[in-house]
Order: structure tokens, then sequence, then C-alpha cells
């Protein structure tokens, strides 16, 4: 896979429960070494979005590329960190062991040493190793946080995705996570989920966001919004300048 080749392309996507169109006609990509932001207000449709690019969910209609494989073939290689931990935060277990839960893999005779190597590499990047044999009980919320980053890099993944990544965060918590970020560019393609604008950073290189269709459809799409670059460094979402799906779909076929 070629540094430009595109991560995850939607083509032409929609999706409804039944009773609700939530997405219709979504076409969008990026490529892979890319730090991406996909914003959109809660209840948008951000959920079913990462549902289907997990494989957790089907597209009625369209097409869906993740790595150059489907969704669901390409779960080993996506690391993924949830908003809300899916266990108990209070269970009686180390920093160390939830981490080793990011392993694909099944434990194996022999391959405990490796793991544990893993393990200790992937809380060295959001620099909480000196935390690998406390309770996971014992760590604040932005600490927890941290550690579910290190779950999700403990394979190497190709593509690092976060759902609302500095929810409940302090500043400091948030600071580190975003100084990992920054080290795992570019040889990480990382996709940041949100409703808050404010998590568009300058790390960020492309940012879409969720919205409703201009023409007269009920369900949502995904539109790509121009960021701007200002003197002091800082990058700024341009909410007045949109590339269309049309656009995208050239710069997918030139890309």
């Amino acid at each position: 896979m070629t540094e430009q080749s595109i991560a995850l392309q939607f083509t032409s996507v929609s999706f409804s429960y039944p009773a609700l169109q939530v997405l219709e006609d979504v076409s969008f990509h990026f490529h892979t070494g890319e730090f991406i932001a996909l914003v959109g207000p809660n209840g948008s449709g951000k959920t079913t979005l990462l549902k289907l690019i997990l494989g957790l969910e089907q597209p009625q209609s369209g097409t869906i590329s993740l790595l150059g494989q489907s969704p669901k073939k390409s779960s080993s290689l996506i690391g993924y960190v949830p908003q809300h931990a899916s266990y108990d935060p209070t269970f009686p277990i180390t920093v160390e062991e939830v981490v080793r839960m990011g392993l694909v893999e099944s434990v194996k005779r022999g391959q405990r040493k490796q793991e544990l190597q893993q393990a200790l590499w992937a809380l060295q990047q959001v620099e909480l190793a000196h935390l690998a044999s406390r309770p996971y009980s014992d760590l604040s919320g932005g600490q927890r946080r941290r550690v579910l980053v290190a779950r999700a890099l403990c394979a190497k993944p190709s593509m690092l995705i976060l759902d609302e990544p500095a929810a409940n965060m302090d500043k400091e918590s948030e600071r580190r996570l975003y100084a990992t970020l920054a080290n795992l560019k570019g040889e990480t393609t990382i996709l940041i989920v949100t409703h808050d604008m404010r998590q568009v950073s300058d790390l960020t290189d492309r940012v879409f966001c969720i919205d409703a269709h201009k023409e007269d459809r009920v369900g949502r799409t995904v539109v790509q919004h121009v960021l701007e670059d200002y003197e002091d460094g800082t990058k700024r979402v341009r909410h007045d300048v949109q590339l269309s799906g049309d656009q995208c779909r050239k710069e997918a076929l030139n890309g």
C-alpha cells in the first residue's frame, strides 16, 4: 500500500433504520497517513457512520472500502478507541492487562513475553508505562482514556479510530493525548469522530462534517470543509467553503 493509497472510501452509501433514513448518497475518502476529523452534532449519524466503518452495520446501497478491503476483512488492521469502556472500570484488572486486550490473537504458550513487551510499548506511547502494574480502577478519567488508546495501539494497527477522544479529559490529559497522536501522525492513519469542533487541531489534514443535503432529501451526507492555515500556525474550519461529493469522487479517481 503506497503512501497516497486510499485508507477509507465511501461511494454513494445510504443507510436507514426501519423508521429513519440516517445517511443518503454519502461519498467521501481520505488517504493513508492522514489525520482526519469527522465532525457532527449529537444525533447526526456519527454512531451509524462508525458502525459502518467498523463493519458492524452494512449499507443498504453503495460501497465502503477500508484499507483496500471490506470493513469486516480489515478489522485486524484497525485500532478503535470507544468513547466509553465496554467493561466495568472497577473490575480488578491491571493497566497492563487492559492494554493486552487489544491484541488480536489469543494468548498462546511462549508468547506472553512478547505480548507484555507490546503492551509496555503501547503504554510508552501514551506516557503511562510507569502505571503498568497499577489497578485500572485507581486511574483518573483522563488516564483511563489514554490506557484505552494504548489498548488500541497494542497490535500496531494501520489505522486508529477515536470516538470523542477528549471526552471527560482534563486539559493536561488532553495535551498528552494529542502529543501521542502527533508522534503517530504520518505512520498511522488517524480518524477522530467528535461533536466538538474544538477537537479540530493543528494536526488535522482534512475535516469532514455530517450535514444535511442541500437537495430535498431526508438522510444526511458527509461534506469536506476547507481548512485554512493562519500565520500563527493554527488552523480554522471554513464553514462557508465546501468540497462537493463530485469533487471528492474526482479527487479519489485522480489520487
